[in-house]
């Protein structure tokens, strides 16, 4: 089985080789020491999230302080292109679960969308929001061992979003009514590959008129209409299938 993973502030590899300790403390060391009963001599990866991964050996566990001495450090380039999930915001957690398996999945980078059809308001709680989907993301990261984390931001407008749109390399954007399937169109070999997923009541017309022009594709995945939790993991899985699996 795979070592478990924890993640240290960015920069606290930096520099780091074989002999050197790094130590995990705080919520980490916690989880490491009292959750997970890290023991002497066990293997376990530490990760800054942008990249370096430390393979290491447990030293010593004191209280709620993980000492671990390092036995390599790896670099983990971020592979191309880059894929973002543009997640309207939905009800009932399935946004939250959205990103937590397009995480999963190797998504680059989330964004929060206040879709016109959102029931979802993040209106003047917008910094805890955001919070709560870095914490989704941190954890689901640290669940599939990744050494880099995806950004996350938001909540854009649907102007924002179609701003966004138009900046990258291509933008899809799945709808139930799509003649062209997501399997049909080519993928670029680098730059931002956007999938906008809208919520549980549909993207408006307007904001699929807003997107299209701007250069997004509408694209259907099959003839089911999936849910907001599912639909753009769904859509990561087919396009990373084609270009990391």
């Amino acid at each position: 089985m795979t070592a478990a993973l924890y993640y240290v502030e960015p920069g606290s590899l930096d520099g780091l080789g074989s002999g050197d300790v790094v130590v995990l403390d705080g919520d980490e060391g916690h989880h490491a020491a009292r959750v997970k009963r890290a023991r002497v001599g066990e293997e376990l990866l530490v990760a800054d999230g942008g990249g370096l991964i430390a393979h290491s050996s447990v030293e010593s566990v004191d209280g709620g302080r993980v000492a671990l001495r390092v036995v390599a450090v790896e670099s983990v380039g971020r592979p191309a292109p880059r894929f973002v999930l543009a997640q309207a915001l939905a009800k009932g957690g399935r946004d939250e679960q959205a990103i937590e398996t397009a995480t999963e999945l190797g998504v680059d980078e989330v964004i929060a969308w206040q879709a016109e059809r959102s029931i979802v308001r993040w209106s003047g709680k917008e910094t805890k929001a955001l919070a709560k989907w870095t914490g989704v993301v941190r954890a689901a990261g640290k669940q599939s061992r990744r050494a880099t984390l995806p950004t996350v931001s938001g909540p854009v407008s649907s102007a924002g979003l179609a701003d966004r749109a138009g900046g990258c390399a291509l933008a899809f954007v799945l709808h139930e009514e799509a003649d062209r399937r997501l399997t049909e169109v080519a993928l670029p070999d680098s730059g931002d590959v956007l999938i906008a997923v809208g919520p549980e009541g549909g993207i408006a017309p307007a904001e699929l008129d807003r997107l299209a022009a701007a250069g997004a594709v509408p694209v259907r995945l099959g003839p089911e209409v999936l849910r907001a939790s599912s639909a753009g993991p769904a859509a990561l899985a087919v396009l990373v299938s084609r270009t990391r699996w």
